[in-house]
């Protein structure tokens, strides 16, 4: 069975997501018969290479509310993150183009370490600060996971894997993905949102036994081109 996971890597909600699918995945009777696709999907493909400033002040900025207000909202994700065994520092994260991390997923892919370097750029950016348009940057984190230096600085230096990522943006908007994360199993049913588990684990068992035209399951909390 095949499932198909929209994320931005600049999305909070989606590496909460990432967690409680893999929670679901876990307790799932069929697991070694699934297979797990990384899509990609950019909240904001014309994002500078990196953003200054505070995130708070830019938060409170796109939403027309109070300073205070948006760190209250950074507060909250942080405390549905960290029940997830997540920390994320948004003190510390820097906002930046997310265009070659998503060439480099693909990357991996290729080389079967897709998982492994999506969580290794979550962690990267919304727990440690790192700045994910930096190319220095994104060849010693890839390296961390085992996927050829070389082969990753090759990679940066062209447009390699650019179709790849365009293409899976182009496959979301057919499907009407317009936020993400988004799960998709076998194209033929979809869960908006970063669920809980039960709610995966029942797209999982509905997809093993059933194969119809792609329908939302439900919504949950996502991060969508306005912001999250």
């Amino acid at each position: 069975m095949n499932v198909e996971i929209w994320s931005d890597i600049a999305c909070p909600w989606c590496y909460v997501g990432k967690r409680r699918f893999e929670a679901a995945l876990g307790r799932f009777e069929h697991r070694d018969a699934v297979d797990v696709v990384w899509r990609s999907f950019e909240l904001d493909p014309a994002a500078l290479p990196v953003r200054e400033g505070d995130r708070a002040e830019h938060l409170a900025d796109k939403y027309g509310t109070t300073l205070e207000r948006a760190r209250q909202m950074q507060d909250r994700m942080t405390e549905v993150a960290a029940g997830e065994g997540l920390d994320f520092r948004f003190d510390l994260s820097r906002s930046a183009n997310m265009l070659d991390a998503h060439r480099l997923i693909h990357l991996a892919k290729s080389h079967g370490l897709q998982d492994e370097l999506e969580e290794r750029l979550f962690r990267a950016h919304l727990s440690e600060g790192e700045v994910l348009s930096d190319h220095e940057t994104l060849i010693r984190l890839a390296a961390q996971v085992s996927v050829d230096e070389d082969e990753v600085r090759e990679t940066l230096a062209t447009d390699r894997f650019e179709a790849d990522v365009r293409e899976d943006e182009r496959t979301a908007a057919a499907l009407g993905i317009d936020a993400v994360p988004f799960f998709v199993v076998d194209r033929s049913r979809g869960a908006a949102g970063a669920q809980p588990p039960e709610v995966l684990l029942d797209l999982l068992r509905q997809g093993w036994s059933a194969r119809n035209p792609l329908a939302v399951v439900t919504e949950a909390p996502a991060c969508g081109p306005d912001g999250c």
